[in-house]
């Protein structure tokens, strides 16, 4: 594997990404893995690593350093706590997709939905190598709408790899979900290095 320096549109210098020379380098991360609950899918994807095709046509590897579980139609804070929606029919699915959604009117936000069929749950990734919160990752790495639905299973262009390392990993409650109620935001469902 090797690295270089990669730039924004506008020039500014946002690190190191690593280049992928051996596709094998890992291994993807098979359909098992995410059809558990979003309690346990959502710390074991500390340590993996994102794989992604950038706009000129190189993949980007990146591990993921902090996430948050979002967990089903009980929690507050989810999506799919009001129900069934064209915005959230995804999260609905088998697990091993990808829920990618608009805030702020420029955001886009890059979750992976868990569980099985009719129990929506998604984990929200808020942090990979080099790039910390959500929205930067997404822009960085060109993620948007086209995404949404996306099989981390079998797709081109985007998925999880596990190369076996597991770092550290510390828990505390989730960011910026003070409506969902005191016992909602307290949860620690974020997971982070």
């Amino acid at each position: 594997m090797q690295e270089e320096m990669i730039y924004s549109e506008n020039g500014m210098n946002l690190g190191i990404k690593s280049l992928i020379d051996d596709m094998t380098s890992g291994q993807r991360i098979s359909r098992e893995f995410y059809i558990r609950d979003v309690i346990e899918v959502a710390p074991d994807l500390i340590g993996k690593n994102l794989v992604v095709k950038l706009s000129d046509n190189t993949f980007g590897k990146f591990r993921i350093t902090e996430v948050e579980a979002y967990r089903g139609s009980e929690d507050r804070a989810c999506h799919a706590f009001k129900g069934r929606t064209r915005r959230t029919e995804i999260m609905f699915l088998e697990g091993g997709r990808l829920y990618v959604y608009l805030i702020y009117g420029m955001y886009w936000m890059l979750n992976i939905v868990t569980g099985e069929d009719n129990n929506p749950q998604a984990v929200l990734i808020r942090g990979v190598d080099r790039f910390n919160g959500p929205g930067k990752i997404t822009k960085s790495l060109g993620i948007n709408e086209t995404y949404y639905g996306e099989d981390l299973c079998n797709s081109k262009r985007i998925w999880l790899e596990d190369d076996g390392k597991k770092p550290l990993t510390k828990t505390g409650p989730r960011i910026g979900i003070d409506y969902a109620g005191e016992y909602w935001k307290s949860r620690p469902w974020r997971y982070y290095i």
